[in-house]
């Protein structure tokens, strides 16, 4: 049986073509419509999905695509970590499973060779935060030769900052409109609400106050070297606070089953301590564990590893035990549980925060859709 797609996904289905990005929020069945898409390109030997590692090893693509009846053994399906394999293809159909192509790095190097030759779309909840994150997609679209051109006409940069910072953008109606023919915007109905709970934790205030006056490690007595040491200081200073494991029992009790973000591996050390009381299973750069299939546990999540690319509909809940510097990664954490096929209405997001000054800067940069400085931050204590 072939699967239906929802009417959101008909329409963006009929605006899309090579060269677009579908732009959708997590969990409203981006897959699904790229693979529909492919499908009606190409036959399977000719299509390639570029995606991430945990995507690839999960199989989740392959269950998008044999919805459709698909011959699962002619696709490719690799990792972006992979991508510079491809360069050398014609006349093939690319998926990009999530935005990698920012900057101008190997990635992004091999991405614009492949889209010369191929046809492509790429899938993402978040394109861009600023307009130099669309450059490539930009360049790929045939707007602008290369990345030089592009700062050359439209930026202009801050003479008296002591580093590399956009002062402001040059003719940007002319980059709305370049943007608004690349995306496809696929706005879902969706049957869940987003309960968020902001959970005030404690945290040793003189100790943070002598890190931030001395800027010294408390463990080692050394100075810190530079901005991101100071606010680690600070950070780890504040999120060790026992109060935060103690409120993720009482969360884990209620709960039974629950996700829970963090940072840091002094994070992950602590939060380890729940092994003794609840079944625990991990995905960081240590362990790539599945999420238990017990009637309770707890799934802990460092936010590098894995804010995007898998989904859970076994829970409505999920705690974040330190706050992430940055909305877009945060966005997408958030969405691991938010998918169209869950079977829960009311979602719940538990956020773990402290009166500290840093932590009020993070939640105030997330909040306002931004990405928490670091340099700013400790320049300004």
């Amino acid at each position: 049986m072939v699967a239906k797609l929802y009417s959101h996904q008909e329409e963006a289905l009929g605006l899309l073509q090579s060269g677009k990005v579908l732009v959708g929020g997590v969990g409203s069945g981006k897959s699904r419509v790229g693979a529909s898409w492919a499908l009606s390109q190409a036959d399977e030997s000719k299509i390639v999905v570029i995606t991430t590692a945990r995507k690839r090893d999960s199989l989740e693509w392959e269950g998008e695509f044999a919805v459709f009846g698909a011959d699962l053994n002619k696709l490719t399906i690799d990792s972006w970590n992979n991508i510079r394999k491809y360069q050398s293809l014609c006349d093939h159909v690319f998926i990009f499973d999530e935005q990698r192509v920012v900057g101008s790095g190997a990635w992004v190097k091999s991405f614009l060779k492949i889209v010369k030759h191929n046809q492509w779309i790429l899938l993402s909840a978040t394109p861009g935060d600023v307009w130099l994150d669309y450059v490539p997609l930009f360049i790929a679209n045939g707007y602008y030769k290369n990345r030089t051109e592009f700062i050359e006409r439209h930026v202009v940069w801050d003479r008296f900052a002591k580093y590399p910072k956009v002062k402001m953008y040059r003719d940007q109606g002319l980059l709305e409109a370049r943007r608004r023919k690349i995306l496809i915007p696929m706005p879902a109905e969706r049957h869940t609400r987003r309960n968020r709970s902001y959970i005030l934790m404690s945290y040793d205030r003189k100790m943070y106050e002598t890190i931030a006056k001395k800027r010294r490690d408390p463990e080692t007595g050394l100075p810190f070297r530079n901005a991101a040491g100071v606010c680690y200081g600070l950070r780890k200073c504040v999120n060790s606070d026992r109060s935060r494991v103690d409120h993720i029992r009482l969360v884990a009790h209620k709960r039974k089953k629950l996700i829970v973000f963090y940072n840091f591996d002094y994070e992950r050390d602590i939060l380890l301590e729940l092994q003794d009381e609840f079944n625990v299973a991990e995905w960081n750069g240590h362990n790539h564990q599945p999420i238990p299939t017990t009637d309770s546990w707890v799934y802990l999540v460092q936010y590098t590893a894995g804010a995007e690319g898998w989904n859970c509909v076994e829970t409505d809940t999920i705690v974040f035990y330190s706050l992430n510097y940055s909305w877009k990664i945060t966005e997408q954490a958030e969405g691991r549980i938010d998918r169209i096929n869950t079977p829960f209405t009311d979602l719940h997001y538990f956020y773990f925060f402290s009166e500290s000054g840093i932590d009020s800067a993070i939640r105030k940069a997330v909040q306002e859709k931004g990405v928490f400085n670091e340099r700013i931050f400790a320049h300004n204590l």
